[in-house]
């Protein structure tokens, strides 16, 4: 039993031991198959997801740009099952962790902005100053884009963080006020457990919603690069 509802958050020991890391490479080890000669229903189903996440979020980019899409869909892969992972019972959902999501964040941010610094110099300066901007005013343009640019990965990683933190804690709370009132007013048990269910439906939708945003951010970053 939880202590306090933040405790969900912290990283399980095994003999002392984190076992974070484990809980990290569990996507990896669902998504990854050995090559078969012979697919199945998951494999058929995994390589539809993917050709329709391919077609539909990549086909704006530049041929460049299009070199990306299995880095971002193994991205987006590991982001979702990590997401659904974690509203299962005892388990440790390791996109709540800042470090994690920023770790994410930050290379592939980087990375697309010293692709645009190497492709595209002029045009990836030029994103610092936005189009008749009146001459006195061209350095504070110049620092606010700038500062705006720096913010983009900090704000990759707290958004995701943040979604699926309020999630979970607003679902420790409603799952705590059921248990506690199961013995004493069963119908507002019922409520809250109707409510409990409700809830989960949509952090359901959650997990894939802040997966789909976090490589869909990326994507248009890249766009502005290539």
């Amino acid at each position: 039993m939880n202590m306090t509802m933040f405790e969900q958050f912290t990283s399980p020991e095994l003999l002392l031991i984190p076992t974070a890391p484990l809980s990290m490479l569990i996507p990896l080890f669902l998504v990854y198959h050995k090559p078969k000669l012979l697919g199945n229903r998951m494999t058929a189903a995994t390589i539809w997801f993917l050709k329709i996440f391919m077609s539909n979020m990549t086909n704006q980019l530049t041929p460049k740009g299009q070199k990306w899409s299995h880095l971002l869909a193994s991205l987006l892969l590991v982001i979702l099952m990590s997401n659904l992972l974690g509203l299962l019972p005892y388990t440790f959902t390791s996109t709540s962790q800042l470090s994690m999501n920023m770790a994410m964040a930050i290379p592939l941010w980087l990375a697309t902005i010293l692709t645009g610094l190497k492709d595209k110099p002029s045009l990836a300066l030029a994103h610092l100053l936005p189009e008749g901007s009146p001459t006195p005013l061209i350095p504070f343009m110049i620092l606010i884009e700038t500062v705006s640019l720096l913010m983009r990965p900090i704000a990759l990683g707290v958004r995701l963080t943040a979604n699926i933190t309020a999630g979970h804690l607003l679902m420790t709370m409603v799952s705590s006020a059921t248990m506690n009132l199961i013995n004493t007013y069963v119908s507002i048990s019922s409520l809250t457990m109707a409510l409990l269910f409700l809830l989960t439906l949509l952090e359901l939708a959650v997990a894939c919603i802040q997966a789909y945003v976090f490589v869909l951010l990326i994507i248009l970053y890249l766009q502005e690069n290539t």
